[in-house]
């Protein structure tokens, strides 16, 4: 269950604001289950969900200063999972008419003030993708290579290593440099329990 941001108190949330890991870590073992959650009822598969979820929490973050008030970590995290939600589906074209219907009392269910509360126009997740493309592309040349054909053409790490005449073994190590040096990168900008989450979700 989303916990009541209420609960949290007047301290803690100015902790968040101001950028402390720890109050911010609070806030996502708390409602980070439930977000997937709810995300799920939208798109019916799991994996996804957590892709979602993991998007919500990384502009929470980088938003953070944009919040007013406690009940706002409540609205964004509602606002951005269900619009980057609808955003997937009907990019997909293939919610079947049942789910559909479902889609639409979902939305009805939806507390209008917790929807309406933030400005979510003026959020984007490009943000965040533009800084892993950034540290991608500053990985050495070798590595990059190798990192891109096993997470983005999907390659298996022998395939790769046939292809560019190396041992599994080098394709293995460049891979490991690669989420290495990307969490070292990333933690310039996020809190570690969501640099966590992003290199597992690129391993």
């Amino acid at each position: 269950m989303l916990v009541e941001t209420e609960d949290l108190n007047e301290f803690l949330f100015i902790e968040f604001k101001e950028g402390n890991e720890s109050a911010f870590e609070h806030v996502f073992k708390a409602n980070y289950d439930a977000i997937v959650g709810f995300c799920y009822q939208f798109i019916f598969d799991h994996d996804k969900a957590a892709s979602l979820a993991q998007e919500a929490f990384i502009n929470l973050w980088m938003n953070r200063e944009k919040i007013e008030s406690s009940n706002g970590i409540k609205s964004f995290l509602y606002t951005f999972a269900k619009s980057a939600c609808l955003n997937f589906i009907r990019h997909q074209k293939v919610v079947k008419r049942y789910e559909d219907q479902h889609l639409h009392q979902m939305e009805s269910n939806i507390n209008a003030e917790v929807l309406n509360s933030f400005d979510f126009d003026s959020i984007e997740f490009t943000e965040m993708e533009e800084l892993i493309y950034r540290a991608i592309d500053e990985l050495p040349e070798k590595c990059k290579q190798v990192f891109m054909m096993s997470r983005f053409d999907a390659k298996k790490n022998k395939e790769i290593a046939e292809e560019l005449q190396i041992s599994v073994k080098s394709v293995e190590a460049n891979i490991t440099r690669a989420l290495k040096q990307l969490s070292i990168k990333l933690a310039e900008f996020l809190p570690a329990v969501l640099v966590q989450l992003v290199i597992r979700y690129l391993s």
